[in-house]
């Protein structure tokens, strides 16, 4: 039986009057012996649902999206607060499982809070579409990288080199009318340290979060921290240039270390307060470095070194738009009022840098360093 046959039968059995709900006792007789063709984790949920409803009836838009492999906020909620706790064995019980769905295994416990999104994560993970975003822009970051350094004959401390300075790629004050600096700065790095830092933390954190919310919700989180490091040193350091990935890098870090705070008891990766102070103490040197370097450069240097601030800026856009990100696995963020409430506020702060970088300069007299 297909997919809407199966609607057409539930909706003229169940629901002849179109009403948009189904009788409770109607429909349990029908999950318990009809021939639906449902994978154990739907089937669970679906007896959950049944069983937490407390009108006696259930809603037919919350089946059909259910069965569409879609969930909604309601039927998160009438899951959490049920009265049935689901009776299968929890995921790490799973046995003669290989390597590819171990790994699925792992990374929903890294991932996720709640055992209910681990099994449906587990038992919905596809590989189309692959996580390709955060690889590619860390192998682009490799390679753009391996090409200054070989033209430079320097891997560290890169940016006191002029012709490094004069890239294309690099934000530069003078240059705030090229609006892809304000993208691009990501894929140059001060040196390998930086880069290996940026690299290390993008692939360990960024592939898993991109492999559970998808491509489209980790690569927006990613270059809101990007775009809004750019900004925001323009508004608050405005003299200092911009290179490397970490606004982007620290968005990801510290919205995935904010959720597991937030979820302290659901998480079930192993060591987590270990790996949180570990992480914490790693993000924090590496703040610590790029403020050293910006106000106490080690060598002679013909301008101001790159800012420190967009680590900042990526850290708040993590906490806020990407914190709801990760909350929100599996239901729609425009149906959020808090979602466009953040938008809202991104927006608008966009628009005061646009406005910042068009005239603030001239009127507050800032004396920019000539660009290379």
């Amino acid at each position: 039986m297909d997919r809407s046959s199966l609607f057409q039968l539930i909706q003229e059995q169940l629901d002849p009057e179109n009403t948009g709900f189904i009788p409770v006792e109607n429909f349990t007789s029908l999950v318990e012996h009809h021939e639906l063709q449902l994978d154990p984790s739907k089937l669970d949920m679906l007896l959950a649902l049944v069983q937490s409803n407390e009108e006696g009836q259930v809603c037919y838009q919350e089946l059909i999206e259910l069965m569409s492999s879609k969930r909604s906020s309601s039927f998160r909620r009438a899951i959490a607060n049920g009265r049935r706790t689901l009776q299968r064995e929890i995921l790490l019980d799973e046995t003669g499982l290989g390597l590819y769905k171990r790994f699925v295994r792992y990374v929903a416990y890294e991932i996720l809070p709640c055992e209910t999104d681990r099994r449906w994560y587990f038992h919905q993970n596809r590989l189309c579409p692959p996580p390709v975003f955060i690889a590619v822009v860390t192998i682009v970051q490799i390679i753009v990288f391996m090409c200054y350094g070989i033209m430079l004959n320097k891997w560290v401390l890169q940016t006191y080199q002029l012709d490094f300075m004069k890239s294309p790629l690099v934000y530069h004050p003078g240059h705030r009318a090229q609006v892809w600096r304000f993208f691009s700065y990501m894929f140059m790095h001060v040196g390998l340290e930086q880069l290996g830092f940026n690299a290390l933390l993008q692939l360990m954190i960024g592939v898993p979060l991109e492999m559970v919310h998808g491509i489209l919700r980790i690569s927006l989180l990613y270059m809101a921290g990007v775009l809004a490091g750019s900004l925001t040193v323009s508004i608050t350091d405005m003299r200092a240039p911009v290179v490397g990935g970490s606004g982007g890098v620290y968005a990801l870090c510290s919205a995935h270390l904010a959720n597991v705070v937030m979820n302290w008891a659901g998480m079930r990766c192993p060591y987590k307060l270990l790996r949180m102070i570990l992480a914490l103490v790693c993000m924090s040197s590496e703040v610590g470095r790029a403020v050293w370097l910006r106000f106490s450069p080690p060598v002679p240097s013909s301008g101001p070194q790159p800012s420190f601030m967009a680590h900042l800026s990526g850290a708040v856009v993590g906490i806020s738009m990407g914190l709801l990100i990760l909350r929100s696995y599996e239901e729609s963020l425009q149906k959020q009022c808090s979602w466009w409430v953040i938008v809202f506020s991104f927006i608008t702060f966009l628009l005061f840098a646009i406005f910042w970088n068009i005239f603030a300069y001239d009127l507050l007299g800032v004396q920019i360093p000539l660009p290379p």
